[in-house]
């Protein structure tokens, strides 16, 4: 039998089929050692083959078909093991705030390298407007103009306004969505409200303008309207980045890419070498510091793993 995978708790996965049957489903040992440096070696959106056991609700995974692309992280910074947030998807949406917690360039930048490698539309969605100071909003313009002047599609939402949430439904229409994000920044709020019968565990209204925590135990894909669906995913305080080699990084920066094109040497890393265009750009105001210093802390990151 065939169906795709849309909630996994760790050791069982939630298969639904084309006919919207639902399965219980594990994997066996062999899976785990042909993929040992995957915590995960099945992940929610994967398209699975799977034999029936005993029960005839509950099946064994034995085929994964090839994913056509995938968001990874290393598990933590001292972690050689890696896990796949979800599989063959159309489009993520990074959920960020400003405050409470506050949303880094750096962690916004580490996500936006992971989709491009893949080619993973992305929508940047900056969650609580309703709530920031005046220097808050400050430094949301900032962000806003950073991301925009790339070409990224960027959002400002609160998750509480209905015409906000409105304005989301129709990027979404008719794709399967990964939400990711910090744990506090309102995926399950946002999820409840574009959908109120998921009923999510939310964080009290005081947690909500506080510091978050993981409501969201498992990733698991939910069903927003008909032919939409958003994976929602735990909260992540860091995103490490893997499968990459430093020569590549910079490919993966648009608006760097843009000025590496201009180096001298085409092994420039961008860092003091000579003729180097992306150094030039940023003495020239043409390239964001804070893409600048993403870059080099990613570049650092893939040094000391």
């Amino acid at each position: 039998m065939k169906g795709r995978v849309i909630k996994s708790t760790g050791s069982w996965y939630i298969v639904k089929t084309n006919d919207e049957k639902l399965f219980d489903c594990r994997i066996k040992g062999k899976f785990r050692l042909d993929k040992s440096k995957l915590t995960n070696p099945v992940a929610v959106g994967d398209l699975v083959e799977f034999d029936l056991e005993d029960k005839e609700t509950q099946g064994v995974i034995t085929k994964i078909e090839e994913r056509k692309n995938y968001l990874i992280r290393r598990s933590n910074k001292l972690s050689k093991q890696y896990q796949i947030i979800a599989s063959n998807v159309d489009q993520i949406l990074i959920l960020a705030t400003i405050a409470k917690p506050r949303t880094t360039t750096i962690f916004i930048d580490r996500i936006l390298l992971a989709a491009e490698a893949y080619q993973i539309p992305i929508i940047i969605i900056f969650n609580k407007k309703d709530i920031y100071n005046e220097e808050e909003n400050i430094i949301l313009n900032q962000y806003l103009a950073i991301y925009r002047s790339i070409g990224y599609k960027v959002m400002v939402i609160s998750a509480f306004n209905k015409q906000d949430i409105d304005s989301i439904m129709g990027p979404i229409q008719g794709k399967i969505s990964l939400i990711t994000g910090h744990s506090g920044v309102g995926k399950s709020t946002l999820m409840n409200h574009l959908n109120p019968k998921l009923v999510l565990k939310t964080g009290a209204l005081s947690k909500y303008y506080g510091r978050g925590t993981h409501n969201t135990t498992f990733a698991e894909m939910h069903k927003i309207v008909e032919n939409t669906y958003i994976i929602d995913t735990p909260g992540i305080k860091d995103f490490g980045v893997v499968e990459f080699e430093q020569d590549n990084i910079s490919m993966y920066f648009p608006d760097i890419r843009k000025f590496a094109s201009r180096c001298k040497f085409n092994n420039c890393k961008h860092i003091d070498e000579p003729s180097c265009g992306v150094l030039a750009a940023i003495n020239d105001n043409l390239l964001q510091i804070t893409r600048y210093e993403s870059y080099l802390n990613i570049l650092l990151s893939l040094e000391i793993k």
